[in-house]
């Protein structure tokens, strides 16, 4: 047991957990984050508060930021502005079907190697840009990197809102990217409408995944639309819906035509087996 803050490099952006060390930032602090070139500003969004979990993994807020590191950091998002602009600039002048999503840059200081600044981007395919880098290089003064993203990547790093209305899971707790598949649209009775399961980065929503377990596990797999049941009491019907979270079925009747809510042991399983499967 032990505490636990959330801090955010970027308003709306992905959340990272650490052990406040001793520190106790209120909400809308800037507090200093180890990264792999030192210590990076970003805002406190949860304030330190006590968790059931073990904190001895995670990282250590360094402390809070005083005007020397806002300074810093207010240079460190204006050079980012600049470089992005530059980039867009060249990018067109070269004629390359690239697209800056994200930059990243790191200030020259003691022990960094000096100044770099890298770019994001995506392209529909593998781009010849070592000309783009020599005259970014030349613009930025600095040395500059290029990398290419992926589809899922690029809306990582971009944000955005997912038709279920609420952010990216990708930009806000997702850390890895799971095989999703057709086949888990097809379990859960979706709509195989691209437009209807395709998340922001144009790919299949990751949140298919989330519920396909329920889906694939239920006894309501037993049964298709159309087949001839017979419930616990004796009527005989049709099965007209499934619904796999209850695990329960929406059967018709054959002789009145009423639907009828039953869940799946209510249903004769010895006339499902001299039916065959076939609906008639």
């Amino acid at each position: 047991m032990g505490m636990l803050c959330a801090v955010s490099f970027n308003r709306y952006g992905r959340l990272y957990y650490l052990d406040p060390a001793g520190f106790t930032p209120a909400v809308g602090d800037r507090v200093l984050v180890p990264t792999d070139d030192g210590p990076e500003v970003a805002e406190c969004v949860w304030a330190p508060q006590w968790v059931d979990e073990e904190t001895d993994g995670f990282p250590k807020v360094v402390g809070i930021a005083d005007d020397q590191d806002l300074h810093r950091d207010e240079t460190l998002r204006k050079r980012k502005a600049e470089a992005k602009v530059a980039a867009k600039k060249l990018i067109k002048a070269h004629e390359l079907p690239m697209k800056v999503v994200a930059v990243d840059h790191v200030l020259d200081a003691p022990g960094n190697g000096g100044a770099r600044t890298t770019i994001y981007f995506t392209a529909p395919h593998r781009v010849d840009f070592r000309s783009l880098v020599r005259d970014l290089g030349a613009t930025l003064h600095c040395r500059v990197e290029l990398r290419q993203l992926s589809a899922r990547d690029s809306a990582r790093v971009q944000g955005g809102i997912g038709s279920c209305g609420r952010d990216l899971c990708c930009a806000t707790f997702l850390t890895d990217f799971e095989p999703v598949t057709i086949r888990m649209a097809k379990d859960q009775d979706l709509p195989l409408n691209p437009l209807r399961i395709s998340g922001a980065c144009g790919r299949l929503m990751c949140c298919l995944k989330y519920e396909h377990p329920l889906y694939s596990g239920s006894g309501t797999n037993d049964f298709h639309q159309g087949q001839r049941v017979t419930l616990a009491d004796g009527t005989e019907g049709k099965v007209s819906a499934k619904h796999p979270p209850s695990e329960t079925l929406t059967v018709r009747g054959l002789q009145d035509g009423q639907p009828r809510r039953c869940s799946v042991a209510d249903v004769c399983g010895s006339r499902r087996a001299y039916d065959g499967g076939d609906a008639s």
